[in-house]
């Protein structure tokens, strides 16, 4: 089944040069079927990257999907053009009296702030608060997934001595967990962060379970025990260049940035990365949203 976007979004062009089914509004008006609703909370600056690459994983399952996007109302994106943010994006005024069934929190450059001192920090409290009535399943990522756990819990992060920066190997915690079906028993997850959750703060917390971990670099499934909330510390959604990129990309601005561990082949940053990831990344979203989203949330989005 494919996935419901707005008919002039730019991820549909690049979606169907990929033979990934995807199913513009017009379309989808004529079908009689209810599609899961799902709203993606995008805080990275280069939103239309993010936003093709949740798309692409949210498209690969048997449900039709319909999206809408969200934006932080109090603040500037200064990297994405404002007539894209005009034409698809909303923001919580917007949506506030509607419901979903699920929801995706992206990542964001603001990791070595204070939570309180992100400038949206206010409004983000007030999309987490609005969620918990509003939405049956929320999954976040990396930044996400850590100012959820702030947020909900009180759980810390920690500045990391060097960047958490590569392809790093992960194991199931729990083999039976809907979420890790389909998953081999060492599967990789590409990380980009300076700043980490520890398995120490998350047990003290009876409502959360951690699902998957790695040895090197810690924490990277948790999950409330309702299962209608999941913490991804990691970055399965990662096109196969984009580590490259931003190794690159700080390598320009001078920074001292380590090269990606386990990404180049043989560490030669002048060979194309092989993407490991793919498969992880694709049965994680398409677990979610069968497991814990379809087969969970009410078919009347009223009774929510």
């Amino acid at each position: 089944m494919p996935i419901k976007i707005p008919n002039k979004i730019p991820a549909r062009h690049a979606l169907e040069l990929e033979n990934i089914f995807v199913m513009a509004e017009s379309r989808a008006k004529k079908q009689d079927i209810r599609p899961l609703r799902i709203i993606l909370l995008n805080l990275m600056p280069t939103k239309i990257e993010t936003e093709t690459q949740i798309l692409r994983l949210l498209s690969n399952s048997p449900l039709q999907v319909e999206i809408e996007l969200l934006q932080m109302a109090t603040h500037e994106s200064k990297n994405t053009p404002l007539k894209h943010l005009l034409s698809f994006y909303k923001t919580l005024d917007d949506i506030k009296d509607e419901k979903f069934d699920g929801m995706i929190v992206t990542g964001a450059p603001v990791e070595l702030l204070p939570f309180e001192e992100v400038d949206y920090w206010s409004e983000l409290t007030e999309v987490f608060d609005w969620a918990e009535k509003n939405v049956y399943s929320t999954l976040y990522i990396c930044w996400g997934a850590q100012a959820g756990l702030y947020y909900r819990y009180g759980v810390p992060k920690y500045s990391l001595a060097e960047k958490m920066f590569g392809i790093f190997p992960h194991r199931p915690l729990d083999l039976f967990h809907p979420l890790m079906r389909g998953l081999d028993d060492i599967f990789y997850v590409p990380h980009s962060r300076h700043t980490e959750i520890r398995r120490e703060d998350i047990a003290k917390i009876k409502d959360l379970q951690i699902i998957s971990y790695s040895d090197m670099s810690g924490v990277h499934i948790v999950s409330d025990m309702d299962c209608r909330n999941f913490y991804f510390t990691g970055h399965s959604e990662y096109d196969a260049d984009t580590l490259a990129k931003e190794y690159f990309r700080d390598l320009n601005k001078g920074l001292n940035i380590k090269i990606p561990y386990n990404y180049f082949p043989e560490n030669d940053i002048k060979r194309t990365p092989y993407m490991t990831w793919r498969q992880t990344g694709s049965l994680l979203f398409t677990n979610w949203l069968n497991y814990f989203v379809y087969q969970q949330t009410p078919y009347d989005l009223s009774t929510l």
